[in-house]
């Protein structure tokens, strides 16, 4: 299968365009349906290691640490995401202990694993094993992680809460409101841009393999 890196196909009507050089802040739209094709990353593919790093090491505070600790009548009671999981199991609501398991926990690792797996070897110029695979499976998980939705619900319990009993926030919750900004952040990379990138590296050894061809050879002196 020929590959044809300089040209587009629309995802809303499938129309093939050829690709076109973007200045900073453009964005080509299909003159068809006017679905976005492609916009100038900027300086983003230089900051999105750095910032699943960070995402990576916010989403293990949330997770390891407590989200809050409410203290109701001389009692005190705290637990970690993992643990809240643990109680909807235990009080037959299993279906709803998945839920938050995937959308919280799994898939948002899950996501932020793949991308470090692949920026890192891209980083070094360096097509990592089952690229394509992977890059498809982190734009099918996209819709799937809803660690904002899963904030904007604690946040809500902990007004609510408040009237009644003493809540401290814990470690764990500021850790998701970083880690909120940080992934919102991360996931709007366009995963397109992967594919730009291995074309890039691919065109840029192939100009040096060909400068080193057309090169004159050494002299040889006796």
């Amino acid at each position: 299968m020929k590959e044809v890196p300089d040209t587009v196909v629309c995802p809303g009507c499938d129309a093939v365009y050829a690709r076109t050089p973007l200045a900073p802040r453009d964005v080509a739209e299909c003159p068809r349906c006017g679905t976005e094709l492609d916009r100038h990353p900027g300086a983003q593919q230089r900051r999105i290691l750095p910032l699943t790093v960070a995402s990576l090491i916010m989403f293990a505070i949330a997770n390891l640490f407590p989200i809050v600790e409410i203290e109701l009548q001389g009692l005190r009671s705290q637990t970690t995401l993992a643990g809240a999981v643990v109680v909807l199991s235990a009080e037959g609501m299993s279906p709803v202990a998945l839920l938050v398991l995937a959308t919280t926990i799994l898939f948002p690792l899950l996501q932020l694993c793949i991308l470090a797996y692949l920026l890192v070897p891209l980083s070094r110029a360096h097509r990592p094993w089952g690229f394509a695979m992977l890059v498809r499976m982190m734009q099918s998980l996209r819709p799937w992680g809803m660690i904002e939705v899963f904030l904007l619900g604690v946040l809500v319990a902990i007004v609510k809460l408040s009237s009644m009993a003493t809540v401290v926030p814990g470690p764990a919750l500021w850790a998701f409101v970083a880690l909120t900004v940080t992934l919102t952040a991360v996931l709007s990379f366009n995963p397109g841009a992967f594919w730009e990138m291995t074309f890039r590296q691919a065109d840029e050894e192939d100009a040096a393999a060909a400068a080193d061809t057309d090169a004159d050879p050494p002299e040889v002196r006796a």
